[in-house]
Protein backbone atom coordinates (compact mmCIF):
# COMPACT_ATOMS: atom_id res chain seq x y z
CA UNK A 1 0.00 0.00 0.00
CA UNK A 2 0.75 3.44 -0.69
CA UNK A 3 1.36 6.20 1.67
CA UNK A 4 1.75 9.85 2.12
CA UNK A 5 3.40 12.09 4.19
CA UNK A 6 2.13 15.94 4.14
CA UNK A 7 4.32 18.01 5.39
CA UNK A 8 4.03 21.93 6.60
CA UNK A 9 5.01 24.16 8.89
CA UNK A 10 4.09 26.87 11.85
CA UNK A 11 6.93 29.51 12.71
CA UNK A 12 10.10 30.60 10.81
CA UNK A 13 13.02 28.15 10.14
CA UNK A 14 15.35 30.78 9.87
CA UNK A 15 18.39 31.39 12.34
CA UNK A 16 19.48 35.32 11.89
CA UNK A 17 16.77 36.46 13.42
CA UNK A 18 14.48 35.36 16.16
CA UNK A 19 10.46 36.16 17.04
CA UNK A 20 10.59 36.18 20.98
CA UNK A 21 6.47 35.93 21.11
CA UNK A 22 7.32 32.64 18.31
CA UNK A 23 10.31 31.30 18.87
CA UNK A 24 9.89 27.48 17.86
CA UNK A 25 9.95 26.02 14.04
CA UNK A 26 7.44 22.71 13.68
CA UNK A 27 7.20 21.12 11.01
CA UNK A 28 4.38 19.24 11.10
CA UNK A 29 3.80 15.42 9.18
CA UNK A 30 0.25 13.71 8.37
CA UNK A 31 0.99 10.25 7.27
CA UNK A 32 -1.81 8.65 5.81
CA UNK A 33 -2.18 5.71 3.40
CA UNK A 34 -3.40 6.17 0.22
CA UNK A 35 -6.96 4.92 0.56
CA UNK A 36 -7.76 7.14 3.80
CA UNK A 37 -6.48 10.17 1.86
CA UNK A 38 -9.10 9.59 -0.98
CA UNK A 39 -11.61 9.59 1.94
CA UNK A 40 -10.24 12.59 3.54
CA UNK A 41 -10.35 14.36 0.50
CA UNK A 42 -13.87 13.73 -0.55
CA UNK A 43 -15.02 14.64 3.05
CA UNK A 44 -12.92 18.26 3.12
CA UNK A 45 -14.13 18.55 -0.45
CA UNK A 46 -17.56 17.97 0.50
CA UNK A 47 -17.22 21.01 3.46
CA UNK A 48 -15.57 23.41 0.80
CA UNK A 49 -19.18 22.57 -1.35
CA UNK A 50 -21.01 23.10 1.53
CA UNK A 51 -19.59 26.84 2.66
CA UNK A 52 -18.23 28.09 -0.65
CA UNK A 53 -20.16 26.27 -3.15
CA UNK A 54 -16.50 25.62 -5.14
CA UNK A 55 -13.81 23.18 -3.89
CA UNK A 56 -11.06 25.98 -4.79
CA UNK A 57 -10.83 27.30 -1.14
CA UNK A 58 -7.92 27.09 0.22
CA UNK A 59 -7.96 26.33 4.20
CA UNK A 60 -5.36 28.08 5.75
CA UNK A 61 -5.22 28.40 9.70
CA UNK A 62 -3.87 31.66 9.93
CA UNK A 63 -6.87 33.26 7.34
CA UNK A 64 -8.92 30.96 9.29
CA UNK A 65 -8.21 32.51 12.81
CA UNK A 66 -8.37 36.07 11.24
CA UNK A 67 -11.16 35.27 9.32
CA UNK A 68 -9.50 36.69 6.35
CA UNK A 69 -10.70 36.20 2.42
CA UNK A 70 -13.03 33.66 2.12
CA UNK A 71 -13.12 33.20 5.83
CA UNK A 72 -14.72 36.35 6.21
CA UNK A 73 -17.80 34.45 6.50
CA UNK A 74 -16.69 33.35 9.76
CA UNK A 75 -17.79 37.03 10.96
CA UNK A 76 -21.43 35.07 11.36
CA UNK A 77 -21.11 33.54 14.67
CA UNK A 78 -23.26 30.65 13.90
CA UNK A 79 -21.49 30.27 10.31
CA UNK A 80 -18.67 29.87 12.78
CA UNK A 81 -19.93 27.54 14.73
CA UNK A 82 -20.83 25.11 12.28
CA UNK A 83 -17.72 25.47 9.85
CA UNK A 84 -15.21 24.62 13.33
CA UNK A 85 -17.55 21.56 14.32
CA UNK A 86 -17.25 20.49 10.45
CA UNK A 87 -13.38 21.18 10.79
CA UNK A 88 -13.11 19.46 14.16
CA UNK A 89 -14.64 16.45 12.99
CA UNK A 90 -12.47 15.79 9.84
CA UNK A 91 -9.48 16.07 11.97
CA UNK A 92 -10.77 13.59 14.95
CA UNK A 93 -12.49 10.72 12.85
CA UNK A 94 -10.16 11.04 10.53
CA UNK A 95 -7.77 7.75 10.09
CA UNK A 96 -3.94 9.26 10.45
CA UNK A 97 -1.01 9.89 12.02
CA UNK A 98 0.60 13.17 13.54
CA UNK A 99 4.83 13.12 13.31
CA UNK A 100 6.21 16.65 13.52
CA UNK A 101 9.30 17.70 14.84
CA UNK A 102 9.73 21.11 16.79
CA UNK A 103 13.01 23.15 17.12
CA UNK A 104 13.51 25.49 20.17
CA UNK A 105 15.49 27.87 18.50
CA UNK A 106 16.87 29.67 21.34
CA UNK A 107 17.97 26.38 23.01
CA UNK A 108 19.74 25.39 19.63
CA UNK A 109 21.61 28.73 19.72
CA UNK A 110 22.72 28.42 23.01
CA UNK A 111 23.78 24.46 22.54
CA UNK A 112 25.28 24.69 19.30
CA UNK A 113 25.36 28.27 17.77
CA UNK A 114 24.03 29.43 14.35
CA UNK A 115 25.21 26.35 12.35
CA UNK A 116 22.84 26.37 9.97
CA UNK A 117 20.95 28.87 8.03
CA UNK A 118 17.47 26.83 9.23
CA UNK A 119 16.55 24.49 10.71
CA UNK A 120 14.24 22.57 8.55
CA UNK A 121 16.41 20.11 7.81
CA UNK A 122 17.07 18.85 11.13
CA UNK A 123 13.68 19.04 11.55
CA UNK A 124 12.72 17.27 8.13
CA UNK A 125 15.55 14.06 9.37
CA UNK A 126 13.92 13.69 12.61
CA UNK A 127 10.28 13.03 11.27
CA UNK A 128 11.64 10.88 8.36
CA UNK A 129 12.98 8.58 10.58
CA UNK A 130 10.31 8.39 12.89
CA UNK A 131 7.84 8.12 10.12
CA UNK A 132 9.92 4.83 9.01
CA UNK A 133 9.95 3.39 12.78
CA UNK A 134 5.74 3.64 12.21
CA UNK A 135 6.16 2.55 8.89
CA UNK A 136 7.82 -0.72 10.46
CA UNK A 137 5.03 -1.62 12.68
CA UNK A 138 2.26 -0.89 10.02
CA UNK A 139 3.64 -3.41 7.75
CA UNK A 140 1.12 -2.78 4.95
CA UNK A 141 3.20 0.15 3.08
CA UNK A 142 5.61 -0.60 0.02
CA UNK A 143 6.01 3.22 -1.30
CA UNK A 144 5.79 6.62 0.81
CA UNK A 145 5.48 10.01 -0.91
CA UNK A 146 6.54 12.64 0.77
CA UNK A 147 4.67 15.72 0.08
CA UNK A 148 6.19 19.39 0.66
CA UNK A 149 4.70 22.67 0.03
CA UNK A 150 6.66 24.85 -2.31
CA UNK A 151 9.13 27.55 -0.88
CA UNK A 152 11.17 28.77 -3.46
CA UNK A 153 13.59 27.73 -5.96
CA UNK A 154 16.68 27.63 -4.07
CA UNK A 155 14.94 26.29 -1.06
CA UNK A 156 13.53 23.12 -2.40
CA UNK A 157 16.81 22.65 -4.35
CA UNK A 158 18.86 22.37 -1.22
CA UNK A 159 15.88 20.18 0.75
CA UNK A 160 15.58 17.74 -2.55
CA UNK A 161 19.65 17.33 -2.17
CA UNK A 162 18.70 16.64 1.45
CA UNK A 163 16.33 14.49 1.39
CA UNK A 164 18.73 12.31 -1.69
CA UNK A 165 21.01 12.24 1.07
CA UNK A 166 18.59 10.40 3.61
CA UNK A 167 17.65 8.05 1.16
CA UNK A 168 21.55 6.98 0.03
CA UNK A 169 23.18 7.07 3.60
CA UNK A 170 19.66 6.60 5.95
CA UNK A 171 20.15 8.58 9.43
CA UNK A 172 21.36 7.61 12.70
CA UNK A 173 18.74 5.35 13.87
CA UNK A 174 17.94 4.50 9.77
CA UNK A 175 19.84 3.02 7.56
CA UNK A 176 19.71 2.98 4.11
CA UNK A 177 18.12 -0.61 3.21
CA UNK A 178 15.01 0.62 4.96
CA UNK A 179 14.80 3.64 3.25
CA UNK A 180 14.94 1.84 0.15
CA UNK A 181 12.35 -0.68 1.70
CA UNK A 182 9.51 1.86 1.16
CA UNK A 183 10.42 3.22 -2.23
CA UNK A 184 10.77 6.69 -0.92
CA UNK A 185 10.10 9.63 -2.83
CA UNK A 186 9.29 13.35 -2.36
CA UNK A 187 7.60 15.91 -4.43
CA UNK A 188 7.24 20.16 -3.92
CA UNK A 189 3.50 21.34 -4.08
CA UNK A 190 3.15 25.03 -4.65
CA UNK A 191 0.02 25.78 -2.42
CA UNK A 192 -2.36 27.19 -5.45
CA UNK A 193 -2.20 23.37 -6.11
CA UNK A 194 -5.31 23.21 -3.19
CA UNK A 195 -3.70 19.90 -1.27
CA UNK A 196 -5.74 18.91 0.87
CA UNK A 197 -3.56 16.86 2.78
CA UNK A 198 -1.06 19.68 3.03
CA UNK A 199 -3.93 22.25 4.10
CA UNK A 200 -4.85 19.13 7.16
CA UNK A 201 -0.79 19.44 7.97
CA UNK A 202 -1.67 23.38 8.17
CA UNK A 203 -4.35 23.10 10.24
CA UNK A 204 -2.86 20.72 12.67
CA UNK A 205 0.58 22.63 13.23
CA UNK A 206 -0.22 25.47 14.47
CA UNK A 207 -1.79 24.07 17.91
CA UNK A 208 0.79 21.86 18.25
CA UNK A 209 3.27 24.89 18.25
CA UNK A 210 1.06 26.74 20.49
CA UNK A 211 1.36 23.88 23.10
CA UNK A 212 4.88 23.98 23.04
CA UNK A 213 5.14 26.86 23.19
CA UNK A 214 2.14 27.33 26.35
CA UNK A 215 2.19 24.15 27.85
CA UNK A 216 -0.25 25.38 30.34
CA UNK A 217 -2.48 27.19 28.43
CA UNK A 218 -5.71 26.35 27.24
CA UNK A 219 -5.37 24.84 23.39
CA UNK A 220 -8.86 23.14 22.61
CA UNK A 221 -7.51 22.52 19.03
CA UNK A 222 -4.52 20.59 20.31
CA UNK A 223 -6.60 18.31 22.81
CA UNK A 224 -9.29 17.32 20.16
CA UNK A 225 -6.16 15.99 17.88
CA UNK A 226 -3.40 14.87 20.64
CA UNK A 227 -4.62 11.36 20.33
CA UNK A 228 -3.47 11.50 16.83
CA UNK A 229 -0.09 11.55 18.03
CA UNK A 230 2.13 8.50 16.31
CA UNK A 231 2.86 6.43 19.66
CA UNK A 232 5.42 3.98 20.04
CA UNK A 233 5.74 1.54 23.46
CA UNK A 234 3.14 4.07 25.38
CA UNK A 235 5.61 6.61 24.45
CA UNK A 236 4.67 9.95 21.68
CA UNK A 237 7.03 8.96 19.28
CA UNK A 238 5.11 11.37 16.90
CA UNK A 239 6.37 14.33 18.69
CA UNK A 240 9.95 15.15 19.14
CA UNK A 241 11.55 18.46 20.40
CA UNK A 242 14.71 19.66 19.86
CA UNK A 243 17.27 20.19 21.61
Amino acid sequence: MKYYLFIDESGDHGLKTIDESFPVFLLCGVLISENEFSKINLVVNNTKLKYWNNTNVILHSRDIRKCNNEFKILFDLKIKEQFYNDLNSILTSSNYKIICSAIDKISFIKKYGKLEDDVYEIALSFILERTIFCLDELQDCDTLEIIIEKRGKKEDAKLANHLNKLNQVGTFYVDAERMKKYAVKHCFLDKRKNNNGLQISDLLAYPIARKILFPEGVNISYELIKDKFYTKNGKRYGLKIFP
